[in-house]
């Protein structure tokens, strides 16, 4: 009964007396737990109590060591850079998971509870848990479910009590080493906790017959319909007639927009039927990231509804212009990567994940000042409220399945997991049931950094047809799987001297590049590319350099630099490749990595929060990158230390224009000296395309004040809507010629 869309409470098709539509009973709050060795071993006493949804590690009193485990990804990582040795991986065999350092094995979860009436249908629906989830109401075993990433639905109709309290029992793993051998919990080279709970939403949903299982909408632009898919269900054990009912209206102000004809219908006992109906809305408002317009879907079959939102839009790649489309028009993504399941291990995280203001900061007012319009939710899956909030942010998301085990010749040499297809397929579909209604939602993503036929050869083809919309799919360092699905590329200029080996990169090489690196992912460059992964060695929140990172810093700012000095070479040099990599259009859409990650000692990527649980960025992160991002993009190709005085220069400032509207204004260089004063200035006008580009050229001779100076090219647009001018800025040294 996977709908993908958000359930409430009051049902709009719900009568008075409570006997027609669908009825949810929340679950979510304070639950008691306990934790066991034995997966039979039910707790006779709980005490501790924990928030739901949430994890483990907020259990109150605490539970020791409650996400001590390594998994053989990371063991294998820390292997190769020598602190892990030999003999751990032996102790870890040629089929393990992973070792934990823990004691037990599974969390118990207790729920008490009483239902507002007696209906024919009563169905638990936990919307995500990990590692693994079996579920007992009263006493009696209901089912299992071993989808770490998507909803697990039970059907508690005959064990529950109608007129009394109900005991509700569910057990989650607490490591992922209790899962079945080939069912994925997530793989992740550099994650060293792996933290067990009810981690979303948890609901009981009544109603009567005939159910409504899923629903899918597909929306159709070029005609203005909707295509909808309902798959409607007769849990009776007698043939049930019905009507089946859509209507559509605005979600905001609850406008009637359309409506289907009813369709009369009829169910055998137990039989399941799908139903496809074409609604037209008039005069439609597409969803953008500009206006994200949402509707909502009213449903019923009388003894069941749902109100489901979407949004009009169509996304897709085209191989033939390697460029994104939304809506049928030109669109280039900006953005950066969230790694939810790492933030679950920093110790700020708390409860913050689930806190609505929070979240509404992160995913809508931040990506607003840093003219974001993307996101790649990677390696793990969000809650279900965080694409809800996407969708009303305007935010297109490429939405990646949590698997990361890298590329072949490390996959055979260190004997990686073998996964089971089918296992995977089955959660694979599960997965893009929860979410295939969200308009935020654009791209499937298989995988990350991963090379196995697995994916190409079995799953994608095996759900592709699935999703109605037919959002393209991203395969990672497979290739693509489809005729215009795109590629990812992750081109770390530093990696060679993060990770000890190879030529060293200067900043000043990158005036010497095209756009695409030698650095560069493995698929074909033939079909559209998505920078998502790029950026400079991390530092954490204080401006310490990470694991890796430490001799990049010190080749660039000598081995006595200051956290401040760090943090502003790392904003500094992060926004100059922004504008690079956007400046040559190589790309369809530009994500740096990383927005939100975990931050603690030894951790192998950071973030760019100063106070994380305030979400307050860092303020150089926020100055110069918030600048590199915006729609029309300023990229002045320079990056030599120094400037000769009285000598001639040649200076190139690339420009592009993100927008569908031509960009014309006035486009200066300038030289300012460390007081701020200019101490040259050019000026000439500019003229940009709809989603164009453009070169302009500045000759000059360098003036003769010496000292530290930082050479600006701004553009600035004309007219008065627009904010101010777009700035890429050198920080530079005029010295006397030799």
């Amino acid at each position: 009964m996977g709908d993908g869309a958000r359930l409430w409470a009051h049902d709009p098709h719900a009568g008075s007396d409570g006997t027609a539509g669908r009825l949810t009973v929340p679950l979510d709050g304070e639950w008691e737990i306990e934790d066991s060795v034995s997966p039979a071993q039910i707790p006779q006493a709980f005490h501790h109590t924990v928030p739901v949804p949430g994890l483990a590690h907020l259990a109150n009193p605490v539970f020791p060591d409650v996400d001590m485990f390594q998994s053989r990804e990371y063991l294998a990582n820390m292997m190769s850079l020598g602190e892990v040795p030999q003999s751990t991986w032996d102790k870890l065999g040629e089929e393990g998971v992973g070792i934990s350092g823990q004691e037990r094995n599974f969390f118990w979860y207790r729920k008490i509870f009483r239902v507002p009436a007696r209906r024919e249908i009563a169905l638990l629906k936990v919307n995500k848990a990990q590692f693994g989830t079996q579920v007992w109401l009263n006493g009696k075993k209901i089912g299992e479910h071993l989808g770490c990433f998507s909803a697990g639905y039970f059907n508690l109709t005959e064990s529950l009590d109608w007129e009394g309290e109900n005991t509700l029992l569910v057990r989650v793993g607490a490591h992922p080493a209790v899962l079945p051998k080939g069912a994925p919990a997530g793989t992740d080279f550099e994650k060293t906790k792996w933290t067990p709970g009810i981690y979303d939403s948890v609901s009981l949903l009544l109603s009567d017959n005939p159910a409504i299982e899923t629903i899918q909408i597909a929306p159709r632009i070029s005609t203005s319909e909707i295509e909808v898919q309902t798959l409607v269900r007769n849990y009776r054990n007698t043939a049930r007639r019905f009507v089946l009912t859509h209507q559509v209206k605005t979600w905001r102000d609850q406008r009637v927009a359309a409506q289907a004809a009813p369709q009369q219908l009829e169910l055998k006992p137990g039989e399941q039927r799908t139903c496809n109906v074409r609604i037209r809305i008039p005069n439609v408002t597409l969803w953008t990231p500009e206006n994200p317009f949402l509707y909502s879907l009213e449903t019923s079959t009388g003894g069941d509804s749902i109100a489901t939102r979407f949004g009009m839009r169509e996304f897709r790649f085209d191989t033939a212009t390697k460029r994104a489309y939304l809506n049928g028009k030109v669109y280039f993504l900006r953005g950066s990567n969230i790694t939810l399941h790492r933030f679950f291990e920093d110790p700020k995280s708390g409860s913050l994940p689930w806190n609505e203001k929070w979240v509404r900061k992160l995913l809508i007012e931040i990506p607003k000042q840093m003219h974001w319009n993307s996101f790649r939710f990677c390696i793990g899956p969000v809650p279900d409220q965080w694409l809800d909030i996407a969708d009303e942010a305007g935010l297109l998301i490429q939405n990646e399945f949590f698997v990361w085990t890298g590329a072949s010749s490390w996959y055979n040499h260190h004997r990686g997991r073998q996964w089971d297809a089918k296992e995977m397929i089955r959660q694979y579909r599960e997965w893009m049931r929860d979410n295939w209604n969200h308009p935020s939602v654009a791209i499937w993503d298989a995988n990350n950094e991963t090379e196995d036929d697995v994916f190409a050869d079995k799953i994608i083809p095996a759900v592709r047809s699935l999703d109605l919309s037919n959002r393209p799919w991203e395969n990672s360092y497979n290739g693509p799987q489809g005729a215009n699905d795109p590629v990812e590329d992750h081109p770390y200029e530093f990696s060679y001297l993060m990770w000890g080996s190879g030529p060293q990169f200067k900043p000043s090489d990158i005036e010497h590049m095209n756009g695409i690196t030698e650095n560069t992912a493995r698929p074909p460059q033939a079909h559209a590319m998505i920078l998502n992964e790029y950026g400079l060695p991390w530092l954490d929140r204080g401006g310490t350099p990470t694991r890796v990172s430490t001799r990049v810093y010190e080749f660039l700012l000598g081995p006595a630099s200051t956290a401040e000095e760090r943090l502003a070479l790392n904003a500094y040099l992060l926004a100059g490749l922004t504008e690079f990599w956007r400046a040559y259009r190589n790309y369809a859409g530009v994500l740096h990595f990383v927005y939100l990650t975990c931050c603690f000692p030894k951790a192998i990527t950071g973030d760019h929060f100063r106070d994380v649980e305030a979400l307050e960025l860092e303020p150089n992160f926020k100055d110069y990158v918030g600048e590199a991002f915006k729609p029309l993009g300023v990229y002045l190709n320079f990056f030599q230390p120094t400037l000769e005085a009285g000598s001639k220069q040649r200076f190139f400032v690339m420009m592009i224009n993100d927008e569908h509207t031509e960009a014309k204004g006035s486009l200066t260089l300038s030289l300012q000296g460390e007081d701020g004063k200019e101490i040259l200035h050019r000026a000439l006008p500019f003229a940009i395309p709809p989603l164009g580009q453009q070169t302009y050229r500045f000759d000059i001779v360098v003036p003769d004040p010496q000292g530290k100076c930082l050479l600006r090219a701004a553009a600035c647009r004309a007219g008065e809507e627009h904010e101010g001018p777009t700035v890429s800025r050198r920080k530079v040294s005029i010295v006397s010629r030799s």
